[in-house]
């Protein structure tokens, strides 16, 4: 199976991961999200919602059979050894769901969005880190804003996340998301040029 030269976008909730992505997709760069393989793995009829439905019974489930994420997320938030149970679970197919997607690029380079590149290792199977940044207290605002959630639930997600500073340790290259919609696609097409010099042999 062919893989491709492989961006990894990564970034806290509510920095702007999927706005970049796609700008990038809007340049011709294949885009892979792992929030949709992790979609794709529980849908109805997959083994991911299978097994997850085994061990959580119907609880967790919609009345037309479909994961209802909220009530799942409230069960793993609350108990680490669950939510590691469920990671344990998805992961693997979650994986080969990307690298499937993956294996079907046209294009000249591949870009992995993933919320957990750092922390769940992925970051070593890719060329590139690139993180797209922003203020705490701008991405706090962003998620209240987006998501309707409570500031605690919204805090809570983001301590379940690689600290900034931490993230920005592991960076290649910084998308920094603090201005306009122009600004952004500006550093973006920068960049697109930059890995297609990479790629080409140059500097």
């Amino acid at each position: 199976m062919q893989t491709p030269w492989l961006v990894g976008l990564t970034g806290g909730i509510g920095s702007g991961k999927s706005v970049v992505a796609d700008i990038f997709a809007g340049l011709g760069v294949h885009v892979v999200d792992a929030d949709d393989a992790a979609r794709w793995v529980v849908e109805p009829g997959q083994p991911g919602l299978a097994g997850l439905s085994e061990r959580f019974g119907r609880q967790i489930l919609q009345a037309d059979g479909r994961l209802d994420r909220a009530a799942l997320r409230q069960l793993i938030f609350t108990d680490p050894q669950q939510r590691l149970w469920v990671e344990q679970l998805l992961h693997p197919m979650i994986r080969k769901a990307i690298a499937d997607n993956l294996a079907s690029a046209q294009s000249a380079y591949a870009l992995l969005v993933s919320p957990l590149l750092i922390e769940g290792g992925q970051h070593r199977t890719v060329q590139r880190v690139l993180v797209v940044d922003v203020p705490e207290a701008m991405q706090l605002q962003r998620v209240l804003r987006r998501d309707g959630a409570s500031e605690e639930q919204a805090r809570a997600i983001m301590q379940t996340q690689l600290s900034r500073t931490e993230r920005l340790r592991h960076a290649d290259d910084v998308i920094s998301n603090d201005g306009t919609l122009q600004e952004l696609e500006l550093q973006v097409a920068n960049l697109h040029q930059q890995y297609l010099q990479q790629l080409r042999g140059g500097v």
